[in-house]
Order: C-alpha cells, then sequence, then structure tokens
C-alpha cells in the first residue's frame, strides 16, 4: 500500500520543546535577545527583537527584527546560543 506524503526530506534537527517555548514567550513578551547563529557558513551575534515563528517543508524559522530594523528570518537549528534580555 503506498503511503501518500507532503513530508519533504531536509536536514533540519528539531529543537527541544523548551527551546521553542522560550522564543514564544520572547516574542509573546516583546523582549529583546542576544541570538548567535550560522548562516552560509558565517557567525552573526547580535541583539534582536523575535517577532513571529513558522514552519515550511518541516522546517522551522524565527523571524526577527536585527538592531537597524531589517526583518529576516533564522533556521531554528542554525541557533548556537540564545539569551533573553
Amino acid at each position: 500500500m503506498a503511503m501518500n506524503s507532503d513530508r519533504v526530506d531536509t536536514d533540519y534537527k528539531p529543537i527541544s520543546c523548551a527551546n521553542y517555548d522560550q522564543y514564544e514567550i520572547a516574542i509573546m513578551h516583546g523582549s529583546k535577545m542576544h541570538l548567535t547563529w550560522q548562516a552560509n557558513n558565517v557567525i552573526y551575534d547580535q541583539v534582536v527583537t523575535p517577532l513571529n515563528l513558522r514552519t515550511e517543508h518541516g522546517e522551522e524559522y524565527l523571524i526577527l527584527s536585527l538592531a537597524g530594523g531589517e526583518v529576516t528570518e533564522v533556521r531554528l537549528d542554525h541557533i548556537r546560543r540564545t539569551q533573553i534580555l
């Protein structure tokens, strides 16, 4: 019997529920966060404002505002360190 699945194979590694909850709480409270993440072989270390979370093709992302006001997103498993300020 064939199974139909919308799941896309990805290298995404799910994060812990505790970490996900931390992002949700920061978003609800409008808290700033000090994040360190890696994207395209570059390490970023910035104070950001988390705006929302989204899931696409089985990957989870944090949508955030950088200090200069630019809005971007970071895949959750690329975040290396988080501190709510």
